[in-house]
Order: C-alpha cells, then structure tokens, then sequence
C-alpha cells in the first residue's frame, strides 16, 4: 500500500490522503528508488528545523524498519547547500522529486487508461 498526504494549507485548504493499493511490481520499483538513493543511512539531526514557510516530512517503513525525516521547505537547491548537512538534504530532495513523480506518472496512467 502506498499513502500520500499533503498539507500545504494554500487558501486554508484541508489535508489532502490518498491510499492506494498497488501491484508487487510497483512496490518493488518503489522498494528500488529509495534503496539506490541510500536515504536510509542519512540522519536528518543536522537539518533546519521548521521556519514559517514550512517544513516538509518523510517516513519510509520497510519491513521492521521505520524512519521518519523532518526539514525546513526546500523550494531549491540554493536551499541545500545553505545547511550544516548539504549532501543529506540533497539525497533528501532528490528522493522526494523522485518519488513525486513516480506517484503523479501512477495518477496520471490511472486516469488515461481506458478499460477494454
């Protein structure tokens, strides 16, 4: 199963979930993207904390293992290496860019193919 959810709270807007339930092949590809980006051997103690533009969050469980990432709102890649962990916060965002557009190419296959 994957989850998304986004709070951007654009025009007071409410929390957006979604739940999906996908094939094992997708999960593997999934499973693929975040174990090549190594995040899971990052540390995000070093990271801005959450300024008044925001922050963005990560949780990756696989398996018995559960981690969560916490960092200020990355709106470049300016912002990355401004910061005391340069080359964590940049496998952060990079990760993150991945796995958006993997989820949005699901979205949009979803709604363009037609049932035969």
């Amino acid at each position: 199963m994957l989850r998304y959810a986004n709070n951007s709270n654009y025009k007071n807007d409410t929390m957006i979930r979604k739940q999906v339930y996908v094939t094992s092949a997708v999960l593997n590809e999934c499973r693929r993207i975040i174990l090549e980006s190594e995040m899971l051997k990052e540390d995000d103690n070093q990271w801005p904390e959450r300024d008044r533009i925001g922050r963005q969050e990560l949780q990756i469980v696989m398996g018995n293992e559960h981690i969560s990432f916490t960092t200020s709102k990355i709106g470049s890649l300016v912002d990355v290496q401004s910061s005391n962990d340069p080359e964590g916060r940049r496998i952060f965002y990079y990760l993150v860019q991945d796995l958006k557009c993997f989820v949005f190419s699901l979205i949009a296959l979803h709604f363009k193919i037609k049932p035969i």
